[in-house]
């Protein structure tokens, strides 16, 4: 995605987990729009992205779904918090390992109807397969159970 926002030549913040932040690359990593997520405590994080958003500084956030990894039954919810308090649209990206492709999809408005809103996202995901398939997370939330 950072490669996609630079040859797009938008600005970008993206987040990640906190190790990468680590040594040298700590300065390397914030330089490139990182924010370090610490996922042993991650309370605050949410505010804290909506504060930055509400600041009035103009940036792309770059969020990639945890729900993509081994070990997990769902999606995050933060993109979707961060979306309805702010009013940032979300642009869906993607890395398709059966077509050999990357890209941005559409721009979607969150409506607060969540399972409308992830019924669209899981829609725009049904034929994409990330780099590791068999750990593939439907994209789903807890709050829509």
């Amino acid at each position: 995605m950072l490669a996609i926002s630079w040859r797009l030549r938008l600005p970008v913040k993206w987040l990640g987990k906190d190790t990468l932040f680590k040594g040298w690359r700590g300065p390397l990593m914030r330089g490139l729009g990182g924010i370090a997520v610490d996922r042993k405590n991650a309370a605050g994080l949410v505010r804290r992205i909506i504060r930055m958003a509400n600041s009035g500084q103009v940036y792309g956030l770059v969020i990639t779904p945890d729900g993509t990894r081994k070990g997990h039954s769902r999606w995050k919810s933060g993109f979707y918090r961060i979306a309805m308090e702010t009013g940032m649209p979300v642009t869906l990206g993607y890395v398709d390992r059966h077509t050999r492709t990357v890209g941005l999809g559409p721009t979607l408005q969150m409506t607060g109807d969540v399972a409308a809103d992830m019924d669209r996202i899981r829609a725009f995901y049904a034929d994409k397969s990330g780099f590791h398939p068999q750990y593939r997370v439907e994209p789903r939330l807890n709050s829509e159970e």
